[in-house]
């Protein structure tokens, strides 16, 4: 049976990580691997790690010839420099990136960077379109161009414009039946998401090969990288991450006329958190390097449980059954959770290639008296913010068809969810 730990808030979560990515009384580990749902605070988490990562030191100011300036009394002058050794990709990564849509002549809409941040580095020098271009590519058609003196239409012609660091969109369109690259274009919020994460992963890589402005990133945290995308890409961008990951711990050799793998002397470590259950699954079966794979669980504020997930697949439909299974037995149902019951049955519907719910219920006992409550009792309306307790007839109704649905199907539940399972206290 897998262990289960608790921690009551989020920085323990993230002082366990890095306890086995540096191996301080535990085996040494390379990634972590963990999926939670949404609203379990894995952004919150991410910025915990991070800030664990922070240092502020004290360099003494040298002169010309790199002699310590010293005052009168021979004390060193000294400056402030703030160190970090987390590259991280989460909600805030993505708010480095600003549209100007140009509204007032509706022509130049150009994606701004914020380039006073530390993630982009010195990307200025380091022909940073070239290696995002490949990556992109593999998801999308559309082409684009970096302008590290782009000066804004409304700003033009005035002495001494501000500029800025903004990408330029272009795709190949027919015009008057002629193919053309078209500039200037404004991408979908996919593409948008697409690209932005293309170029994490150019910068991710530029981080292992320790280029000038990422050779201080000993980590990189990846919160929910998975939006907007169908499960096709989803899977190659689940496989093509995992190279990237592997990259980052190993490197190719050739000894003795054969290529063999080899643990480089600086490694880039991965966290990886996501609610996506299946890039999570195939990210568990890509990634064959030493790494510690867990549920991350919340009941609140003061109460998140690590499970090590072992050998053991997971699926989104299996933490909801869960949940579901879990109010039945307290007897706290709401209104709401017959949508959460009607989810997974939709889910059951689409596995077995049915056309409707009422084919996965079929046999149940009162199965027509079933399938009649899931249709009227599954809505909507029901809100998850102002729940309605259910009357005492539709509970006993609400636990005799899950009960039914999960005994027809017998599904595995993960310990995370039980009431009983041994834990450790951190």
């Amino acid at each position: 049976m897998a262990i289960i730990t608790n921690f009551n808030k989020l920085a323990d979560v993230a002082s366990e990580f890095r306890k086995y990515l540096t191996g301080d009384h535990r085996k040494q580990k390379d990634v972590i691997l963990f999926y939670a749902h949404n609203g379990t605070g894995k952004t919150r988490l991410s910025m915990e790690f991070k800030k664990m990562g922070k240092e502020t030191v004290q360099n003494n100011l040298v002169d010309e010839e790199d002699n310590i300036i010293t005052d009168e009394e021979g004390s060193a002058f000294t400056t402030e420099e703030l160190k970090r050794d987390t590259l991280y990709f989460n909600a805030f990564t993505e708010d480095l990136f600003s549209w100007d849509n140009d509204l007032d002549s509706d022509e130049h809409r150009v994606l701004l960077l914020n380039k006073h941040s530390k993630f982009f580095g010195g990307i200025e020098n380091l022909d940073i379109d070239n290696k995002i271009r490949p990556i992109l590519h593999n998801y999308s058609d559309f082409n684009f161009v970096t302008d590290f003196n782009y000066v804004k239409p409304t700003d033009a012609g005035q002495e001494n414009p501000e500029t800025y660091w903004a990408i330029r969109f272009i795709r190949e369109e027919l015009v008057d039946g002629v193919a053309q690259n078209v500039e200037n274009i404004k991408i979908s919020r996919g593409e948008e998401n697409l690209f932005i994460w293309c170029f994490f992963l150019a910068i991710y890589e530029l981080a292992i090969d320790g280029a000038e402005g990422y050779d201080w990133v000993k980590y990189v945290y990846i919160d929910d990288p998975i939006s907007s995308l169908d499960e096709n890409n989803a899977i190659a961008l689940a496989c093509g991450l995992a190279t990237i990951m592997e990259s980052g711990i190993y490197k190719e050799i050739e000894e003795a006329g054969e290529k063999k793998k080899v643990e480089r002397d600086r490694k880039v470590k991965v966290v990886l958190s996501t609610h996506h259950s299946l890039f999570f699954n195939v990210m568990y079966n890509e990634l064959k390097m030493k790494r510690k794979t867990y549920f991350l669980h919340s009941n609140g504020l003061l109460d998140y449980k690590l499970q090590d997930t072992e050998d053991t697949p997971f699926f989104h439909h299996i933490a909801l059954l869960s949940e579901l299974k879990r109010v039945a037995e307290s007897d706290v149902i709401h209104t709401y959770h017959f949508n959460g019951l009607r989810t997974v049955m939709e889910k059951a519907v689409s596995f077995f290639g049915y056309r409707k719910i009422d084919e996965v219920i079929h046999g149940l006992e009162d199965d027509i008296l079933f399938h009649r409550a899931v249709q009227l009792l599954s809505h909507g309306k029901y809100s998850i913010f102002a729940p309605s307790p259910m009357t005492p007839d539709t509970k006993d109704l609400f636990k005799k068809i899950l009960k039914g649905f999960t005994d027809k199907y017998q599904f595995r539940f993960p310990e995370i969810f039980n009431e009983v399972i041994p834990t450790e206290e951190v």
